[in-house]
């Protein structure tokens, strides 16, 4: 048996969980969240707690059981509380700012990069160079975070660009004169 598929999620006071077939529905002070899960795997809401379990020790349904179970684990948090990924832009002139709903990065390059957010992200700027990204799906929150730090990657030689807080970067020599 897969030992986090095997624990059940407490389920906090004011969240409220719909199940539909394949669909499992998430209402809690946050927001609402719905994830698809497999149609093998069962999910059972008892009093306080949900519950998944596996038809068979099959490779497909153990990999499935664990993943679901956390699945619903983050859902049931992040309606919550809010998940947050904090990045750090270091370099001379790097720097974003916020505009309207957008925020507009100067990174070095020829143009700024305007970025949108998608629905239910918030991007909050502090003096330029420290952003933080927050919502309460955590995949989108990551995902957006990957995306920001694609603009520009740290470098290994003067690690100049976009990392994660507290993200080392290992550094390499430059050309050694003789």
């Amino acid at each position: 048996m897969s030992r986090i598929g095997k624990e059940p999620i407490e389920i906090p006071q004011g969240v409220e969980i719909e199940i539909q077939e394949n669909r499992i529905q998430i209402k809690g002070p946050k927001g609402t969240l719905s994830q698809e899960i497999h149609p093998s795997l069962t999910v059972t809401v008892t009093e306080g707690s949900i519950a998944v379990t596996r038809p068979s020790d099959t490779p497909l349904h153990r990999s499935l059981h664990g993943l679901t179970r956390t699945l619903l684990a983050n859902m049931v948090e992040g309606v919550t509380k809010t998940f947050q990924k904090q990045l750090e832009i270091t370099g001379v002139g790097y720097r974003a700012e916020q505009q309207d709903n957008a925020v507009v990065f100067q990174l070095g390059y020829s143009h700024p990069i305007v970025f949108r957010p998608p629905e239910g992200i918030t991007i909050t700027i502090e003096k330029g160079t420290r952003l933080s990204i927050s919502g309460i799906d955590k995949q989108m929150v990551g995902q957006v975070a990957a995306k920001i730090r694609s603009f520009r990657p740290p470098d290994p030689y003067k690690a100049k660009g976009i990392k994660y807080e507290g993200e080392y970067i290992r550094r390499k020599a430059g050309k050694a004169a003789i």
